[in-house]
């Protein structure tokens, strides 16, 4: 089969279209031919050999959507079923094999390429709103990177959920109105976010600040967060700590919670299958749809790598694989 291969750590042109094995299923498992795979940001982290050392050779990818085309004999899955699913090795291939416990079925009804969208941004979203953050209708929040595609599902679902105020930043104001078109009610740059949570809030702080960039803008959040606010730690985009100190707690009694889709399926994987439901009977009923920015044939990774990098897109990049 086809897939994309890396050999050493470096930039999008160490991605190389390859000639490799088909994967072989083992106990609990099923083998998928993957029609799109999806591209996030964890991948270029991975592909720097930021995020933990692989062996190499390597393929990158969290997720995918496709078709089962092998089962084992007493499994809940059967050939010909529609799936998205988070698979054992990477989703930059013809075929992957994943664990039953992290594949869900979709109805025929929800196309693949929206389907692609779903695994990792929008089940990390509302697991992020919904039992970490715990928002409430009468919040104020602050999403950051809101152009990205966890930030355009975050806007979504909390609109969806009725949150009073959604508050998003991003790196150039050129993405205002595709965000503010999202749902969100204001949208300003890190440059000047804190400032106006302080505007729209009297001067109180938000109450949920969602925060996958870390460095500076953590410092910054902290700076605006309410009196029993909550600061929900989820990634760090910008390739640096955010400190934190015992005294942002304790007087203020304020929480810090720090939340890893990745941790979550390697270690309880049964808490996703309940949220993967909710999320694809939203998508499925059309009450939230993850923009598409670009969709690349496999082959083009690199391409659809650089283009992440260059952080001019709005929305989701995805590969195309099924011939």
């Amino acid at each position: 089969m086809k897939a994309i291969v890396q050999h050493e750590y470096g930039n999008a042109n160490v991605l190389l279209y390859s000639d490799v094995e088909m994967p072989t299923i083992g106990e609990g498992e099923c083998l998928i031919q993957v029609a799109y795979a999806s591209v996030n940001y964890a991948d270029i982290k991975a592909r720097n050999g930021n995020k933990g050392k692989g062996n190499f050779p390597l393929i990158l990818g969290l997720d995918m959507a496709g078709t089962i085309v092998e089962a084992g004999t007493d499994s809940r899955f059967s050939v010909g079923d529609r799936v998205i699913a988070f698979p054992k090795e990477g989703s930059y291939a013809q075929y992957v094999v994943a664990n039953e416990q992290l594949i869900f079925k979709i109805p025929d009804s929800l196309s693949f390429e929206r389907a692609a969208a779903i695994p990792t941004v929008s089940i990390l979203s509302y697991l992020l709103l919904h039992e970490i953050g715990q928002i409430r209708k009468t919040d104020t929040i602050v999403i950051h990177s809101a152009a990205g595609g966890v930030g355009s599902m975050l806007i979504q679902l909390s609109k969806l959920f009725g949150v009073q105020r959604v508050i998003g930043t991003v790196g150039n104001l050129e993405k205002a109105d595709y965000v503010k078109g999202l749902g969100a009610d204001i949208v300003c740059t890190y440059e000047t976010f804190v400032e106006q949570v302080f505007i729209h809030t009297n001067d109180k702080g938000a109450n949920i600040i969602f925060d996958s960039v870390a460095g500076e803008v953590t410092g910054k959040s902290l700076q605006c967060l309410a009196l029993f606010g909550t600061l929900v730690q989820f990634g760090n985009s910008s390739g640096k700590v955010g400190t934190i100190k015992t005294s942002d707690v304790h007087s203020s009694c304020r929480n810090i919670k720090g939340f890893s889709l990745g941790t979550t399926r390697k270690h309880d994987p049964a808490r996703i299958k309940p949220i993967a439901e909710k999320v694809i009977q939203l998508f499925d009923a059309n009450q939230v749809s993850l923009p598409i920015a670009k969709v690349f044939e496999l082959s083009e990774a690199a391409a659809a790598h650089q283009l992440i990098e260059s952080r001019s897109y709005k929305g989701k990049v995805l590969l195309k694989v099924e011939e």
